[in-house]
């Protein structure tokens, strides 16, 4: 995350006027994407996924293809506008269409909507209605045009934000004033694993079987090192379109794993950015036939797990002396790790094992270059005496409302007793 140096000047929520010019992913595009599989156990998915995904002689495909690429602008001012909503788990993404009568640049000019919770297992029966409301706007990469994905929370007919509204609580974090005036600034490493879909074991392995041992999968090149690239690039361009922060991307250690970072994001632009290219990449597997993962551990062994590295700074750490500022902040999260581990993902504790560059799960640590330590300070940061510091213990499945409220609240807002703070600074080593 070295690379990303300062935030997008957009604002998050707006859309660009001329976003009508720019092409959409349309239907001939996946003809890339054919991967190569075991053939014994998948012969039957890839021949469905080839009949769909790339110019066929069948005349009924032909026609589906062109309706989906039809370009409406000519013909309408209606928009279709694509509602996304977090599930009942905390971690399913759901959406349903609806049209907009022109096109928008704010989610202040959408209506409200409503959706039955009792089948997201958000809601009883008897009182099933759940209400969204639309937060942040980015373009769509399928439909193009003024069409438009479109981030809600969730909330009672009363007003009152469900349980598994994050959002709701890290917009109260966000716009506190003393936070605010931070400026905090989120770097987020979103790594996940490309299953094959019918035996549920990662893109590129046997079936069965296991790949060579770990070591030139890492941004390795090449058809024995490399399983999915095609869906990372189309990620790539699709996210860019859409006006997400998207700032690289690349192969990870466990072959058919991937990774991309969004960011530096200002405050909820950083939870927002992260779900919408959440669903993105839900949608593209979607059409390649591949499952994606965001389990934190799904090759147990001596592989790899998937985390989601959070890469955090306020305004006092950019600054001169702002070393000082992170030293104080790392004694905070230090404090609060059992609350940060709470709250950092299902199934850490099969990741956060100590070895895979990973600090134990019941230790708190942190160090200079070190990726075996719960937070990394960068060699640069140390050098400079500003900067930035990386929490590496989030799981690949966390939620980042969650991760980046709980971040700004521990380390600008959260103030320990003078004793415990010194007990701190006396474990870890830091003189503060």
């Amino acid at each position: 995350m070295a690379h990303i140096l300062t935030p997008t000047t957009r604002w998050q929520m707006r859309i660009t006027k001329n976003s009508a010019n720019a092409s959409p992913m349309t239907a001939k595009m996946w003809g890339s994407l054919l991967l190569k599989q075991n053939k014994k156990g998948s012969s039957k998915s890839s021949a469905k996924f080839r009949v769909f995904a790339t110019k066929s002689e069948n005349s009924t495909v032909n026609r589906i293809e062109k309706l989906l690429n039809l370009d409406l602008t000519p013909y309408t001012d209606k928009i279709i506008a694509e509602y996304i909503w977090i599930g009942g788990s905390g971690i399913d993404l759901r959406s349903k269409s609806r049209t907009i009568s022109k096109p928008v640049e704010h989610p202040s000019e959408l209506p409200k909507w409503n959706y039955d919770g009792s089948s997201t297992g958000q809601a009883p029966g008897e009182d099933s209605e759940v209400i969204l409301y639309p937060q942040a706007i980015f373009k769509d990469p399928f439909r193009g045009g003024n069409n438009i994905l479109v981030i809600c929370d969730t909330y009672t007919p009363a007003g009152e934000p469900i349980p598994t509204n994050k959002r709701h609580r890290a917009a109260e974090i966000f716009t506190n004033k003393k936070v605010a005036d931070e400026v905090p600034w989120y770097g987020i490493e979103q790594e996940y694993t490309l299953l094959q879909q019918n035996v549920k074991w990662p893109l590129g392995w046997p079936v069965g079987g296991y790949p060579g041992p770990q070591g030139p999968y890492y941004c390795g090149a090449g058809a024995d090192k490399s399983f999915g690239r095609d869906i990372s690039d189309a990620h790539y361009k699709a996210c860019l379109y859409a006006g997400i922060n998207i700032s690289g991307t690349n192969g990870e250690v466990m072959p058919g794993q991937w990774e991309y970072q969004v960011g530096p994001s200002v405050g909820i632009e950083a939870g927002d950015h992260i779900w919408c290219s959440r669903y993105i990449l839900e949608r593209i597997t979607e059409q390649a036939g591949v499952v994606l993962s965001l389990d934190p551990k799904p090759i147990e062994g001596d592989r790899n797990g998937a985390g989601c590295h959070t890469n955090y700074s306020t305004k006092s750490m950019r600054e001169d002396g702002g070393f000082e500022v992170i030293k104080k902040a790392i004694l905070n999260l230090s404090l609060r790790h059992k609350d940060h581990i709470s709250a950092y993902g299902e199934g850490n504790e099969r990741r956060l094992t100590g070895k895979h560059e990973t600090a134990s799960i019941n230790t708190f640590s942190w160090g200079v270059a070190n990726r075996g330590c719960s937070i990394r300070v960068g060699r640069e940061t140390e050098k400079q005496g500003k900067g930035y510091l990386e929490d590496r213990r989030p799981a690949s499945n966390m939620d980042p409302y969650i991760v980046t409220s709980l971040l700004a609240e521990t380390t600008i807002l959260w103030e320990p007793t003078l004793e415990a703070e010194a007990l701190a600074a006396q474990k870890l080593a830091l003189n503060v």
